[in-house]
């Protein structure tokens, strides 16, 4: 079941109620009795966490091809004298 957003437009209080799809729209606050509820617009509180999911699923675009360039195409490969490791020998 989704949750909905509801706010009053006469006290401005705001709460959310765990409803069916088919239910009727909450109209009376629970606050001050009015009738000026009126669902809010939020975001999406859905994440997708654990073992199974990566960051990079999902992006758009081939995510094989993404992370597997060649290390000639790095900076550091094409300069001369350039060395890929940062230890340097001080005898």
């Amino acid at each position: 079941m989704p949750i909905y957003a509801y706010g009053c437009q006469a006290c401005g209080h705001t709460f959310d109620v765990l409803q069916k799809i088919s239910d009727a729209p909450l109209t009376t606050c629970p606050q001050c009795s009015a009738e000026s509820l009126q669902k809010q617009v939020t975001a999406a509180g859905f994440q997708l966490k654990g073992s199974g999911w990566y960051v990079t699923d999902f992006r758009g675009g081939s995510s094989a091809s993404a992370g597997s360039k060649p290390a000639a195409d790095s900076p550091a490969a094409a300069t001369p004298g350039a060395s890929s490791t940062s230890s340097s020998s001080t005898d």
